[in-house]
């Protein structure tokens, strides 16, 4: 039997620090490379999910901000359609335009937050609070305006080119309607601004009927600011028919003084064009998704196209903007800088706008139209004429007025 040797206590301690104090510890393992990758791309990917929650959220959340911006350049002359008022009736002939004349849009929506925060960056795009688009008026009686001043840019256009090439035309004025209400230099009590409303209809003043805006107008020849007068008016609600007498109302306005005349009355609102016209045949000016009275001079320019022979627009695209009224004077309107941008893109060479516009106004569109589109202010349908003949456009015939 081999001894073995007794080991006391101390030497297990001795043994055990030797073998410590000799001792070399191992390193510790590598961790795998893909872990490293993780701790990276994790809070990534957390940010990420989140930016796109918030861009997703910021998206699809309505807020109290509309747009004004640039739209489309549209043709007319495919919108137009001619037929006979009754069967037997005869259709002047027509020349469909081979270079269309073309209207302008602006685009007014509501916007999301995202949408706020890209019309503040981009310098074409004007964000508006509800007060700035809308004024005293809400969003729906304002497209109900628009659509009403759309039809009576229609009807006005059609009188100016029929009575423009001696066709018979008839204009008949039609009711007062109030479309807009005046607040600014209002009396403190009983303004217009503050007891009438938006669409209501005024059928009397002081006791004597007002069936059109030029007896009105009439009537207030004499009056003073400051005097008081008593309309009657007809309220405008959709359940409520137009100019129904049943649903009459008393209002006692203080006058104020006009803006361009102290010593001259008005009411404070301004009537809607409620005119109507009669024209030899029956035209359709197909526009269901526009509104607004600023394609008037387009309208006409484009009627007067399609009665006539020749090319009237001359060389290349074309778009113009602008009132109408019966005398052939051209209107301003709204939007001039981003209609100008409109009218850039649809890569037009001529753009007619009125000569209306401020100098201020004019500039900046010419500005952002740039070199490629040529802007003409005009004051009345002859200046536009004159300004499509120097585009190389054929004059009309010799029967024109």
């Amino acid at each position: 039997m081999v001894p073995v040797a007794d080991v006391d206590n101390n030497d297990s301690e001795m043994i055990d620090e030797l073998m410590n104090e000799n001792s070399v510890p191992l390193p510790p393992p590598t961790p795998p490379s893909g872990v490293r990758s993780l701790r990276v791309a994790l809070p990534l990917l957390t940010v990420s999910w989140l930016v796109l929650i918030l861009v997703l959220a910021a998206s699809a959340v309505r807020i109290q901000r509309w747009e004004i911006a640039p739209g489309e350049a549209l043709g007319v002359s495919s919108r137009l359609g001619f037929a006979p008022l009754s069967e037997g009736d005869a259709v002047p002939p027509r020349y469909p335009a081979e270079n269309s004349i073309r209207l302008v849009t602006i685009y007014g929506g509501q916007l999301s937050i995202l949408d706020s925060i890209l019309g503040w960056i981009d310098p074409n795009v004007q964000v508006n609070t509800f007060k700035e688009q809308f004024g005293n008026r809400d969003p729906s009686t304002t497209r109900r305006l628009g659509f009403q001043a759309m039809t009576s840019a229609k009807q006005i256009a059609e009188y100016v080119a029929m009575k423009k090439i001696g066709l018979e035309a008839e204009l008949t004025q039609g009711p007062v309607i109030i479309e807009q209400v005046l607040c600014e230099g209002a009396p403190e009590k009983n303004a217009a601004c503050t007891v009438l409303d938006v669409g209501e209809t005024v059928t009397h003043l002081n006791g004597v009927p007002t069936p059109t805006l030029k007896v009105l107008s009439s009537q207030m020849a004499n009056k003073k600011p400051g005097e008081t007068v008593e309309l009657t008016v007809i309220p405008y609600k959709k359940s409520t028919p137009a100019n129904d007498p049943s649903k009459a109302e008393k209002r006692t306005v203080t006058l104020m003084a006009s803006s361009n005349d102290d010593d001259r009355a008005i009411i404070g609102f301004v009537p809607a064009d409620t005119r109507t016209v009669r024209v030899p045949f029956d035209v359709n000016i197909s526009t269901p998704d526009i509104g607004g009275p600023s394609a008037g001079l387009a309208f006409t320019l484009a009627l007067l196209d399609e009665l006539t022979e020749g090319n009237l627009m001359g060389t290349g695209g074309v778009v113009a903007t602008g009132t109408i009224n019966e005398d052939g004077l051209v209107g301003a309107i709204g939007g001039l800088r981003q209609k100008a941008i409109a009218a850039r893109d649809s890569g037009a060479r001529l753009f007619l706008i009125p000569a209306e516009q401020s100098a201020s106004e004019i500039d900046l569109a010419r500005k952002a139209a740039g070199n490629g589109l040529t802007i003409v202010p005009v004051a009345s349908l002859d200046e536009a004429l004159k300004a499509l003949r120097v585009n190389g456009g054929d004059p009309l015939p010799a029967t024109a007025s």
